[in-house]
């Protein structure tokens, strides 16, 4: 599909109940000015789509259910590595690897959008051992930036790996980066308790920042889990969901389109005209199908 020209304006758009104040250094984008990840953990879409919340936010006007979408291996680690390199690496297990090779994060700076990843629980300060924070609810399994040379070893890059609590000060500040990629702790992403748990703090966390200006204009939610919850489940379905602004309203809530994690990397990509990994996300399906082109 081809690119817009990519722009940069300040402009304001009010469209139902979504109002768009984009600051005049933001890098426009083709679908969305910003996409904000919030990932869960070990969970059957059958049974997070089963859960009140979790379904409720696909029914609303600007959301919509990824139905057919699946975690590519087994088990965490992987998941998280190819969100971002379009490549596992062979990893098939959850401990700690450099691995010397480009990311997105090259390609969000090469067109100068910004980014930044939010932690719960992360100690701070480039900290690489595997565990850590309040009772070791941070796992470096779960951060995909650290398993690549190429931010560990850049104290720039690393500076913007933070605690989660950040993101309160960036929304309050209006900082917040155009890509966001936010991992809940062990017990609140469902790795150590359950759906249950897992939404009723979801809920408590997002309901709150959708009234942000700051956090919403023009961003693109996408709630996703790593993989499903048995190692010998094969065929990996999770729950996916998008959210926001960006969704188009007259949509069945339904998206049948086979999709997995290489998706969520190239639609980054088509949304700012980035370059390729040339990976895995070269052949992916960007979810796009029920997304507006921006003005």
């Amino acid at each position: 599909m081809a690119c817009f020209k990519l722009f940069t304006e300040l402009f304001a758009i009010l469209l139902i109940s979504c109002t768009f104040i984009i600051a005049a250094d933001v890098v426009k984008g083709k679908w969305f000015d910003r996409i904000v990840l919030i990932i869960f953990e070990n969970t059957n879409a059958s049974v997070a789509y089963a859960d009140p919340y979790f379904k409720e936010i696909t029914q609303r006007p600007n959301g919509v259910y990824l139905s057919q979408f699946y975690a590519v291996v087994h088990p965490s680690e992987p998941n998280y590595v190819a969100q971002i390199a379009g490549s596992t690496y062979g990893i098939l297990d959850d401990e700690t690897y450099d691995i010397d090779a480009t990311t997105l994060v090259d390609l969000l700076e090469d067109k100068k959008v910004s980014w930044k990843g939010y932690f719960e629980n992360y100690p701070g300060d480039c900290f690489l051992n595997a565990t850590g924070g309040a009772s070791r609810l941070y796992a470096r399994k779960h951060n995909p930036f650290f398993s690549f040379t190429t931010v560990t070893k850049n104290s720039t890059r690393c500076a913007k790996v933070v605690n989660a609590s950040q993101l309160d000060d960036d929304i309050k500040n209006n900082e917040v980066p155009q890509f966001v990629y936010f991992v809940p702790n062990l017990n609140d992403d469902a790795h150590d308790t359950n759906i249950t748990y897992a939404s009723s703090w979801f809920k408590s966390w997002f309901e709150p920042k959708l009234k942000e200006p700051s956090f919403t204009d023009n961003t693109l939610f996408f709630i996703t889990f790593d993989e499903s919850d048995n190692d010998n489940d094969t065929v990996n379905h999770i729950y996916s969901a998008l959210y926001g602004c960006p969704v188009k309203e007259d949509n069945d809530h339904n998206d049948i389109t086979h999709y997995n994690h290489y998706s969520y990397l190239r639609t980054v990509e088509d949304n700012w005209c980035l370059s390729s990994l040339n990976r895995n996300d070269s052949d992916a399906t960007p979810f796009t199908k029920y997304l507006k082109e921006a003005n």
